[in-house]
């Protein structure tokens, strides 16, 4: 996996660290969850498997729908 920085205020940090100790979670394990919160806010797929799910067309692209 690839490392990147990221530069947060202190005061974000000693709050992200707190929610980690209460949660009995790592900075990862935050970080991975805000992201993933971000990209489904945005609707935008978290790896290859949700992405093909989400290419999907909910209707086929040859059914012809009735209008009643």
């Amino acid at each position: 996996m690839p490392n990147k920085r990221v530069h947060l205020d202190t005061v974000v940090l000693e709050a992200v660290e707190l929610l980690g100790a209460d949660e009995r979670k790592s900075f990862q394990e935050l970080a991975d969850e805000a992201f993933a919160d971000l990209l489904k806010k945005h609707h935008r797929p978290v790896g290859l498997h949700n992405a093909l799910r989400q290419s999907l067309r909910h209707t086929p692209a040859n059914t012809n729908r009735r209008k009643s």
